[in-house]
């Protein structure tokens, strides 16, 4: 198989390559192609987790659990605020 990059990618391989962390440019795609198939299957599993709770948060309006918009966003400022003092 052979693969065309841009300067730049290609630049970048070989950085990788001369820092010895990989011993080939052969290493360095392959690496890149394991992690873009991580990155591909936590997304898929993100999708279906967000899906999971949108049809979560659905079956709890239908059933008249919701609250106010006033509510949800003192909820939010405050999950932020919190979040903002962890980071």
């Amino acid at each position: 198989m052979n693969v065309s990059l841009t300067p730049e990618l290609e630049k970048l391989v070989d950085e990788r390559v001369k820092s010895g962390r990989y011993t080939s440019a052969s290493e360095v795609i392959r690496e890149a192609l394991r992690l873009l198939d991580r990155f591909d299957e936590a997304q898929r599993l993100g999708l279906i987790e967000l899906n999971r709770k949108i049809d979560e948060g659905l079956a709890q309006a239908d059933r008249g659990e919701t609250i106010s918009g006033a509510e949800s966003r003192r909820r939010t400022r405050s999950l932020r605020s919190t979040l903002s003092k962890q980071g």
